[in-house]
């Protein structure tokens, strides 16, 4: 099958909107649709599309396959392109460069057509056999969502160090908590993915807004295999993200500034108070150039440290009053008798 290729680009904008969603499953063209994004992925995707597929056919579901190639700098798309030839289910949505890979999966979300929505990383970390694994709890639960946590974390002993101060740090400074070592990989109802689609912000962290959006979610234990190649989170991704989800979700670091500015002024009152006392009463004068110097230090340290996170709350305003869509749409490649849907959005 000849995939059509679209030269013109579109613009996806997450807004939120008043339309209900679907009130049957046989409103919809697919029972469900398995989102992922690709970069870097082409070692992973013929394998990940096979793998998914099995559990598909095994649970005798109506399908299609959105993939986002987010910008991805090695053949993957070519490969991605193959698959419509051999499976008109299949479709993939090109971004005009590389955006990251929560937004590619929001836009991801934006195109699934599914009554339910599967949404998995294709570098197979995670099993593609929890599909079935999540679909029996779904529908043993009755939940809107069913996700994924790690039972044990492979990882080196950094990174299963630094992740568990991450989510310890979170849960401490945000209102949302955040589920420890949960998982992309995760099956959600129709209503819940609508629900998720009007969160506007344009810099956030996934995990948060999977989190309060709300609905009914219910955590699946599987085993999540060692990474075989060179993750893409580093160590300075991985704080600029734990920022983001930090001003997004919360207004603590703020208050932390009231209070340490209202501790600091107490101790400035007290240490006053005590200078004054040796002065009057016992003829004690402070003389320490240290004590100046080493003051004004701390004094300039901790403005410029309250400085940096009025700041970064400042940035995020920034960034979010500009109105940036979410992502830009290079083209949608899929099959030419495929179920055409308008999913994008005006700006605005």
């Amino acid at each position: 099958m000849t995939p059509n290729m679209s030269d013109k680009g579109n613009t996806v904008e997450f807004v939120s909107n008043n339309s209900s969603p679907p009130a049957a499953t046989d409103s919809l063209p697919y029972k469900v649709t398995v989102v992922t994004s690709l970069y870097n992925s082409a070692p992973y995707l013929e394998e990940f599309y096979r793998r998914v597929l099995l559990q598909i056919q095994n649970l005798s579901l109506n399908y299609e396959f959105v993939l986002v190639d987010d910008g991805s700098p090695d053949n993957v798309l070519q490969i991605a392109l193959t698959l419509i030839k051999r499976d008109p289910k299949v479709r993939v949505v090109e971004l005009s460069r590389n955006f990251g890979h929560h937004k590619a999966l929001m836009a991801g979300l934006e195109y699934a057509r599914g009554d339910l929505v599967f949404l998995i990383d294709v570098d197979l970390e995670e099993p593609p056999e929890a599909l079935t694994l999540f679909y029996q709890k779904m529908r043993q639960t009755s939940a809107d969502v069913v996700f994924g946590v790690q039972e044990r974390r492979v990882a080196p002993w950094f990174q299963r160090i630094s992740g568990q101060f991450y989510y310890w740090m979170h849960n401490l400074l945000a209102k949302t908590h955040l589920p420890a070592n949960q998982l992309t990989a995760r099956l959600m109802r129709r209503p819940y993915v609508d629900a998720l689609l009007q969160h506007r912000e344009h810099l956030f962290l996934i995990e948060v807004l999977w989190q309060i959006t709300g609905f009914i979610q219910v955590a699946c234990p599987i085993n999540k295999n060692a990474h075989k190649g060179a993750s893409s989170y580093t160590l300075v991704r991985r704080i600029r993200l734990f920022i983001n989800g930090i001003t997004m979700s919360s207004r603590q670091p703020l208050v932390f500034i009231a209070y340490l500015g209202l501790l600091t002024t107490c101790i400035c009152i007290t240490y006053i108070a005590i200078i004054l006392i040796q002065y009057f009463f016992f003829s004690v004068t402070v003389s320490g150039w240290t004590s100046v110097i080493v003051s004004t230090w701390l004094l300039g340290g901790i403005i410029l440290f309250c400085l940096g996170i009025i700041s970064i709350y400042l940035s995020v305003i920034f960034d979010e009053v500009k109105a940036r869509p979410y992502v830009i749409v290079k083209s949608i490649h899929e099959a030419k008798n495929a179920v055409l849907s308008e999913h994008s959005r005006d700006s605005d």
